[in-house]
Order: C-alpha cells, then sequence, then structure tokens
C-alpha cells in the first residue's frame, strides 16, 4: 500500500478547527494523513474548492497532498452539499484517470462516503469509510437529519471494504442501527500530538491568557447545539463559587450556529453570568493546550460523540474532564479516574461534579494524572500504523459487492 485517495469533501484539513464547519474531522484528517505520510504512504486529500483564491494544489509536506475541487459555488452553505456530491465525485474521478493510480480511497463524513461508494465501482478500488457522525446517532440525541442521509449512510455502510469506528460504542451502533458486517467493522481510535498536548505549569498558561488564581472551568468546541455549550454555562451558574469562569473557545458553526449563540448569550444575562463567560474566537490547534493547561476541569457536554477529541486532549493536558456518557466520551472518561461521566444533561449534575474537583485537591491531583497515563495510549503513529496495516490487508481481499 502506497497511495491513497482521501475524500473530505465538506471540510478542509488546512482550516482552523472551531470555524464554521470544522472541527475535530479536521484534525483527524490532517494529523492521520501526515502520520500516514511519515510511515511511507502517500496522499491524495480531495477537498471540495471553498474560496476562490484557493490553490489547485497544495503540498503540505512530502506524502501529503491537497488537491481543491470545483464543485458548486465556493461559498455553498453546508446544508446543500448534497445537491453538488455527483459534480464532486465525477472531478475526483477525472483526477484520478490523470494524476496516477490510487491504491484505496478512505471516505471522511457521509457526504464523502458517497462520493467514494461511486468512485469504488466506477475505478474498481476499495473502500474505507470513516462517518465521525452518524444520523441515527444524532436522531437518538433529539438532532435528527434527512431521511436522505440516512438512506446515504446505509448503503455506504452496506459496500464499504472496511468501515472504521472510533470507539466500542460507534462500533456497536453501527452494527445496531445500520445491521454493519461486523466483520468489516474496524475499531481504530484517533490519537493526541503529545508534543503539543501534555501536562505543563497552570500559572504559567493563565499568565499567558490573562487569567487569575480563580477556578477555570474550559469548554472547546463549534457553537451548535449538539455540543451543548449551554450546559456548561448553566452549569457554572450552579456553583457555589461567584469567582468561577467559564472560558468558551469556539465560534458558531452551522445554520443554526448563529442562534445558539444568541441563545447562550441570553441564557447566560438570565442567569447572571455574563461577565463571568469568556467568549474566545477559534484558535490554532496546538494553542489549545494553553487553554487545557490553564483549566480546572474541561467541560464536554455533547448529546453525541463518536470519540471526543477534546476529552482526549485534555486528559493529555492533565486537566480532569466532566463530560456527557455518551458515543466515545466513555471510552476516553474513566469515571472517578480521569473525570466524571454524567449520565443526564441536568447542568446541576455538571456543577456537582465540578465543585468536587475543585474542593479536593488530592482528588483533582489524581483525576489529572490519570488522565495523562491514559493519553499516552493514543498516538497518531500507532493509529496511522494500523490503518496501513488494514490499507495493506485490503489488497488481498475480493472487493465487497453491492447493487448500484
Amino acid at each position: 500500500m502506497q497511495r491513497l485517495g482521501i475524500l473530505s469533501l465538506h471540510t478542509s484539513p488546512l482550516t482552523q478547527p472551531g470555524t464554521g464547519d470544522s472541527g475535530g474531522m479536521n484534525v483527524y484528517v490532517r494529523e492521520l494523513v501526515s502520520s500516514l505520510a511519515q510511515a511511507g504512504v502517500s496522499s491524495q486529500v480531495y477537498v471540495r474548492r471553498w474560496a476562490d483564491d484557493l490553490p489547485d494544489v497544495v503540498d503540505v509536506e512530502p506524502g501529503f497532498r491537497v488537491v481543491h475541487i470545483d464543485a458548486g459555488p465556493p461559498a455553498l452553505a453546508k446544508e446543500h452539499l448534497p445537491d453538488i456530491v455527483d459534480e464532486f465525485t465525477d472531478r475526483v474521478t477525472e483526477h484520478l484517470l490523470h494524476s496516477g493510480p490510487v491504491d484505496a480511497l478512505h471516505a471522511n463524513y457521509w457526504l464523502s462516503g458517497v462520493a467514494g461508494h461511486r468512485i469504488k465501482h466506477s475505478l474498481g478500488l476499495p473502500l474505507v469509510s470513516t462517518f465521525h457522525t452518524l444520523a441515527r446517532v444524532k436522531a437518538e440525541a433529539f438532532d435528527p437529519e434527512p431521511q436522505r442521509r440516512v438512506d446515504a449512510e446505509t448503503e455506504v455502510i452496506g459496500c464499504s471494504d472496511v468501515i472504521l469506528a472510533n470507539s466500542p460504542t460507534e462500533a456497536a451502533q453501527l452494527r445496531d442501527l445500520y445491521g454493519a458486517d461486523p466483520a468489516r467493522v474496524e475499531i481504530v481510535p484517533p490519537g493526541v500530538d503529545h508534543a503539543f498536548f501534555s501536562p505543563g505549569d497552570r500559572g504559567g498558561a493563565r499568565a499567558a491568557l490573562g487569567l487569575g488564581h480563580h477556578p477555570v472551568l474550559l469548554f472547546v468546541g463549534r457553537v451548535q447545539p449538539l455540543k451543548g455549550l449551554d450546559v456548561a454555562v448553566a452549569a457554572l451558574a450552579a456553583l457555589d463559587d461567584p469567582t468561577a469562569v467559564l472560558v468558551a473557545v469556539g465560534g458558531p458553526s452551522g445554520a443554526d450556529g448563529p442562534a445558539e449563540m444568541a441563545k447562550v448569550e441570553r441564557l447566560a444575562a438570565e442567569l447572571g453570568v455574563t461577565d463571568r463567560v469568556r467568549f474566545v474566537e477559534p484558535q490554532p490547534h496546538h494553542m489549545l493546550s494553553t487553554y487545557y493547561r490553564a483549566a480546572d476541569v474541561t467541560i464536554v457536554p455533547s448529546r453525541s460523540e463518536s470519540f471526543g477529541l477534546v476529552a482526549l486532549e485534555s486528559a493529555a493536558c492533565g486537566t480532569p474532564v466532566v463530560a456527557a456518557a455518551v458515543g466515545g466520551l466513555r471510552t476516553l472518561v474513566v469515571d472517578g479516574h480521569t473525570g466524571f461521566l454524567i449520565d443526564e444533561r441536568d447542568p446541576a449534575h455538571y456543577a456537582e461534579r465540578v465543585t468536587q474537583i475543585l474542593s479536593d485537591p488530592p482528588l483533582a491531583a489524581r483525576l489529572s494524572a490519570g488522565g495523562a497515563e491514559l493519553a499516552k495510549g493514543f498516538t497518531w503513529s500507532t493509529t496511522a500504523a494500523r490503518l496501513r496495516r488494514l490499507y495493506a490487508d485490503l489488497a488481498m481481499r475480493a472487493l465487497v459487492d453491492c447493487a448500484v
């Protein structure tokens, strides 16, 4: 296995996480492809052109190339992207035919999966799919997606040669909600860059960010209903300590993003904590480590998470996590050892666990050490090595067939 075609239609590894629709998937594609390149596997990452001034090709590093594909107007909203998948697919196929063969396709998210499904059959290539989020899982969290997406995910899962799950929970969801063949589901968790995300001096981090000695809660993520920033704000208000602050790093995302931001700001005003919530624009990914180190606790109140990279990065920096007991967060947060899991969306339950950490320094120290130790088991080089073996194994298999 020497060369891959990576499909990432709707979001680019070159964009900053936390802006627009960019988030953990951007980090996943960027770090994975970089690690694969270092392991000797070259990748062409196909991304829809999202700005007029983008070059056709960006060589990020040897073995890591981003190819911008014209498909629809650059400023097209995410909700209209399904309408241009066929155009994207045709142009990626043309590029693959002219740029030389690849050994396999790796599609990220359902839109890329639809493209990958077609290209698989037109070019006879094995297809690896990573969904990152699943429509039926989001529906269970009261965040429904169009039936068009559900049907597309079902078709792609049925024809993918390998389906990657970030956690055992996601693997079970693929099997139970979509009927995925367990023999084709592989659990390969993402990693964390320990050169950036590692324990450090809290005082120095706070000085760099202009924070004082008061308790600091941290939320990192896009502002959208799925991520639950409103729960974090209400948890802050439920604390007995009026000096505690919440630092929220990220920007509005998707069609509901601006309305969600306005809702959170209204909630903060109603609860009397406006002056204790610090909204911070999306930061370069490596800069997030300073925020993690500065915080006493990171809150991750998502409605659903296939993995939960924020929880892993926080743990790697030695900051305890209080998170929703959903998806991959159940794997990344060991209750009582690296942080706490919350079964309900009641902000009072989050506040109770945060208070427990803030008021018990020995407990906080144990959670910090436990999280840092857990995070050592997640590296991008390990992820890349496992995928390299999987990709190579595909060359020895007959392709999964389906009606197309």
